[in-house]
């Protein structure tokens, strides 16, 4: 994960990744929407106003999904909320 501004420059990152299990597929996505768009192979881009619903999607991730990259994950955001013209990132394999 890492907060990249519209040039592609890095302006934060995480040290954890996500960390992927089966029950990312059994995301639904009407409840997920932010989630269940991430893909271990590919990347996922979410802007600013987008974070709001990230950060609820994160807070009620089911316990068995969670990990150190959740709390990295958060911090991203507020990274990306503080800043203009930055987006978070998941970069996927």
């Amino acid at each position: 994960m890492a907060v990249r501004g519209d040039s592609g420059n890095v302006v934060a990152s995480a040290e954890a990744g996500v960390e992927w299990a089966a029950g990312f597929a059994d995301l639904d996505p009407a409840e997920f929407p932010m989630l269940s768009a991430l893909d271990p192979y590919g990347d996922a881009v979410f802007n600013q106003r987008q974070m709001p619903m990230l950060r609820a999607e994160l807070k009620r991730l089911p316990a068995g999904l969670g990990g150190d990259w959740v709390g990295q994950a958060r911090e991203l955001c507020q990274v990306v909320e503080r800043g203009l013209h930055l987006y978070l990132w998941f970069i996927g394999d």
